[in-house]
Order: C-alpha cells, then sequence, then structure tokens
C-alpha cells in the first residue's frame, strides 16, 4: 500500500510518498501527478522518496518520466538513492555507510554547524515545523477521495473483485502442466490373486519407470462455469458502485466536517466581537462612574456581561479547534500538521427544487441503487448457473510424454480423451444452491424497496430543509441588523443618561442570539445543500468541479 501526501508549498508543490510503489499505485501516483501538473495554479513538482520501501519497474518508468518532465525527486536510503541517481543519471557516492565519512568532511559539518549556531538558527526545530495548508472545501474533499483509508480500502476492494472475475474466466481456458516423474516400483503379485500361484513368483521388480510431459485439459461445454464467469462481472460492477457510493459519503463527510469548522470560526469571530463590545461597554459604565454619572451597579452588570462573554469565546475557540482536528482526520493527513480554512459561510442562490424531480434523479444516480442491480443480476446468474450444473458438461484432455524404463531409453507416448459427465445424484446441492439463490434474490428485493423508501425520505427531507434554510437565512439576517440598531440606540440612551445599561445588557444578549441564529442558518442553508447534492448522488461532481 502506498500512502500519497499532497502539500501545496509557497513555490512548489510536493508529493510524499510513503509504503511500497508497486501495482495500482503507480496509477494513483500517475493520476495525483497529472491533477498537479494540470491545475491552473501549477507549481514546480518535488518527489519525496525518504520512507518507499518498495518500488517495481511500472514504479521507476513513472519516476523517469516525472523526471523527463521537470519532476524533483528526492530520496534517501541506499535503495531508493541508487534509484534516483540511475533515473537522473548523477552519480551516487561509493557507499552508504556514515562511518566512510572522511575526515574533512565530517570537519565541514562540524563547521557548518557552528556557523548555524552562530547566526542563531534552530535547525532541527525548523525541520520539524510545517507551514499551514490552506483549503479551500473543494480541495478539502479532492484530498480526501485521494488519501482517505475508507476510499482505499474501496478502490482495494474493486481490485480484489476484479481478480475474482479473472479466477472465474480461468476456469473457462485451457489448463496445461508439465509433469516429470521417475519411480522405482517393485510388486507383489499375491496380493493381485489373494494367494499363491505354483510356479509364478511372489513379486516383480523392482524396475524403474520414467515419464516427462506435458497434460493439458479444456472445458468444451459447461454452463455451470459460464454463469459463474457472468455473476463475477457483475460482482465487479457492485464493488464499483460501493466505490462510488464510500466516495459520496466521505465527500459529505468532508463537507459537513468542513462547514462545521467554519460554523466554529465564525462563532469564535463572533464571540470576539461580543468580547469587543461587551469590554467597551464596561469601559463606558466606569467612565461614567467615575464623572459622577453613572452608579456602581452598572458597572457591575457591565462586568459580569464582559465576564460572561469572555467564557463564551472560550468555548468557542476550543470548539473550533475540535472541529479543526476532526477535519484532519477525514482527510488522513500528519496529526501535527495545520489547516487553514480559505472558505467562509456565505450564502449560495440555488434554484429551488422539486421533490418529485429530484426523486426521479436519485433512483437513477444513486450508487447504492446500482449496486443492488448489479448484486441482483449476480444472483441471477448464480441460480442460471445452479440449474446449469444439472446439463451434461464436456470436457477435452490428454497429453503427450516420453516414457520409459529409464530416461534413456523412453519413446513418445500420448493419450486424448473427450469425457462428458452428469449428474445423477447429488444429495439435495443442486437444488439447495438454486433455493439459495432465490433467496438471495428475494433478499435482493426487500433491499431495493427499503433503499428507495430511504432515498425517498432523505430527498424531500433535503429538499424541505433547503428551503426552509433559505428562509431562515433571510429572516436571520434582518433579525442581526435589528439587533444591532438596538444596540445603538440602548447605548445612546445610557450614555444619555435617560436609561441604565439594564437595555444596553438586554441589546447585547438579543445581538448574540441574533448573531448564533444567522450562523446556524448559514450553517443549515448549506449542509442542506450538502444533504440534496447527496440523496440525489451528486456529491462529488458538485464538490469537486
Amino acid at each position: 500500500m502506498l500512502r500519497i501526501t499532497v502539500r501545496q508549498e509557497p513555490v512548489l508543490t510536493m508529493l510524499e510518498l510513503e509504503g511500497k510503489l508497486a501495482g495500482d499505485w503507480v496509477a494513483e501516483l500517475e493520476r495525483c501527478w497529472r491533477e498537479a501538473t494540470a491545475a491552473p495554479n501549477a507549481r514546480p513538482i518535488r518527489v519525496h522518496l525518504r520512507t518507499v520501501s518498495f518500488i517495481d519497474r511500472a514504479g521507476r518508468a513513472l519516476l523517469a518520466e516525472m523526471h523527463r518532465q521537470g519532476a524533483e525527486l528526492v530520496a534517501s536510503g541506499c535503495m531508493t538513492r541508487a534509484i534516483v541517481a540511475e533515473i537522473t543519471g548523477v552519480e551516487r557516492s561509493s557507499g552508504c555507510n556514515t562511518s566512510t565519512v572522511s575526515k574533512s568532511k565530517k570537519h565541514s559539518f562540524f563547521f557548518f554547524l557552528f556557523l548555524l549556531a552562530l547566526v542563531g538558527f534552530r535547525p532541527a526545530a525548523h525541520a520539524q515545523e510545517q507551514s499551514p495548508l490552506r483549503l479551500t472545501l473543494e480541495d478539502a474533499v479532492r484530498l480526501a477521495l485521494k488519501q482517505n483509508p475508507q476510499v482505499q480500502i474501496a478502490i482495494l476492494n474493486v481490485a480484489q473483485s476484479g481478480q475474482d472475475q479473472a479466477i472465474a474466466r480461468a476456469a473457462l481456458l485451457p489448463q496445461a502442466q508439465l509433469a516429470v516423474s521417475d519411480a522405482v516400483i517393485r510388486g507383489n503379485l499375491e496380493t493381485n490373486f489373494g494367494r499363491r500361484l505354483p510356479g509364478v513368483p511372489q513379486h516383480v521388480g523392482p524396475f524403474q519407470v520414467f515419464q516427462a510431459g506435458p497434460q493439458f485439459s479444456t472445458p468444451v461445454f459447461d454452463l455451470t462455469l459460464w454463469r459463474r464467469w457472468q455473476a463475477s462481472r457483475q460482482g465487479v460492477r457492485a464493488s464499483a458502485a460501493d466505490r462510488q457510493s464510500v466516495r459520496e459519503q466521505i465527500a459529505l463527510l468532508v463537507v459537513s466536517q468542513y462547514l462545521s469548522s467554519l460554523r466554529a470560526g465564525a462563532d469564535v469571530r463572533a464571540a470576539q466581537s461580543r468580547v469587543d463590545l461587551a469590554q467597551a461597554l464596561y469601559d463606558q459604565a466606569a467612565d461614567l462612574q467615575k464623572s459622577g454619572v453613572g452608579t456602581g451597579i452598572d458597572t457591575l452588570r457591565a462586568n459580569v456581561e464582559l465576564q460572561n462573554e469572555k467564557q463564551r469565546l472560550i468555548v468557542a475557540e476550543t470548539g473550533r479547534k475540535t472541529s479543526m482536528y476532526g477535519l484532519v482526520r477525514l482527510l488522513n493527513l500528519d496529526p501535527r500538521q495545520t489547516v487553514e480554512l480559505a472558505n467562509e459561510l456565505s450564502f449560495f442562490e440555488t434554484p429551488e427544487s422539486r421533490a418529485e424531480q429530484s426523486l426521479e434523479r436519485a433512483y437513477a444516480t444513486r450508487p447504492e441503487m446500482q449496486a443492488l442491480v448489479a448484486r441482483e443480476r449476480a444472483a441471477y446468474q448464480q441460480k442460471r448457473a445452479a440449474s446449469g450444473s444439472r446439463l451434461p458438461a464436456l470436457r477435452f484432455g490428454g497429453g503427450w510424454s516420453y516414457q520409459g524404463i529409464s530416461a534413456t531409453t523412453g519413446i513418445p507416448v500420448y493419450e486424448y480423451q473427450v469425457g462428458a459427465e452428469m449428474p445423477l445424484f447429488t444429495g439435495g446441492r443442486i437444488h439447495a444452491e438454486i433455493t439459495r439463490a432465490e433467496l438471495e434474490l428475494k433478499k435482493i428485493a426487500q433491499e431495493r424497496d427499503d433503499l428507495r423508501n430511504q432515498i425517498a425520505l432523505e430527498v424531500k427531507i433535503a429538499v424541505a430543509s433547503l428551503d426552509s434554510a433559505r428562509n431562515e437565512v433571510q429572516v436571520a439576517n434582518l433579525g442581526v441588523e435589528l439587533a444591532q440598531e438596538e444596540v445603538i440606540q440602548a447605548r445612546d440612551r445610557f450614555r444619555a443618561g435617560v436609561a441604565n445599561n439594564i437595555e444596553v445588557i438586554s441589546a447585547q444578549d438579543a445581538l448574540a442570539r441574533a448573531n448564533d441564529n444567522q450562523i446556524a442558518a448559514l450553517f443549515r442553508y448549506n449542509q442542506a445543500r450538502a444533504d440534496l447534492a447527496r440523496s440525489i448522488g451528486q456529491m462529488e461532481s458538485l464538490y469537486t468541479k
């Protein structure tokens, strides 16, 4: 397995590889490299091979092609350095053991460390520091679809289904093998007749038998094998649909976590704004008390409100950190990697959706439905395979060999045969296989009905939530404007001495609720868009375009 981490540095794009660069992972690395070079803001590519443990021939060819097109290859260790030297044509060092370093090189190294100490560098600390990874929502979804473990497992499941299909296909193709034997045989003739025969020796041999040659066999007519191969083809399609379902689910989780992080960040900014306002009102109350216009209770109330807002700010900051940790986990990044969000919660005007149209679209595009259809076809082919096992199976086989009493006295011999097999009594096995396939078909039918009802529920809820959230955003925006106006008027009345700061505190609480309502409304609207896209099977296409 190969882990590919894409890092956007200020001046280059870094591809960090960990594991084995072999098999299907070569194509995955090529896809990541092509996407990085085809991006509008493409930067120079640097490939880190420091933690690569194995590279096959296809991997070497890909690295060579990447180097020819300008990618920089960075390696450490005997194996990877030798491969990079072979690709780049740069002569590598004569040995890998650090004990062979010359004294002059050691002196240069210590002199370099001395210079770093003089100018105040801290190389170890800076080497461990990682610049923040700034991600848009689309970047986060793409990154998760590349390296999330669940997506990688789904890819491996598809590859495994492909090998199952290859195994089923191999049963339909000719099989050949080479057999060589050299045996020494001594037999007891009395065991063949059950008694001693007068004048006949008790045993024959020992004598040597040598035989060498190819043997082959191939099915001529076998419906069971053919139907099983057809069922394995449907299994590949079901695995591919399951992979797409996993990608859709991971995309939804990443979008939801990203939106939650945006909401947490908005909560922090709103809390900080309320702290600043509470601090200003506390300072105003304290100044009025000093000038003899205000009272101590007004200053005390303002101070209590300030401390409450500071506590809310602490809670909001903790929630933001926790949400960002969850996003890093979904993206399968280094736990020490910090992430910055490039988007903000905002309102995207979307056309109104009708539940009926969305429902028909969901039935046609949801990968779960496609997987069930493929499994139903596979179960139908398994039933036909079980039924076909009642028919005769025709096979052709034979072989040629060099046979003799020793390796030097043999002659060519051969054998060819056509055989037909037809089951007469199988102890109820065929009937049980057919019944099991029928039960599987009935189970899939029930699962399909349940899935259709589940999709209908998800689509209707998503459409209703989206319409409701669209209206919530409009109401919440108006509420924030009114609450801000209320704070301004209450503050002016308190400054003029017309009212105490109870009105100001009430206005502050109203503004806090309005801000929370606005943030929650924007979050619910964006989440409803994501839920609708997921319900109709368009999650990846919407958030990676």
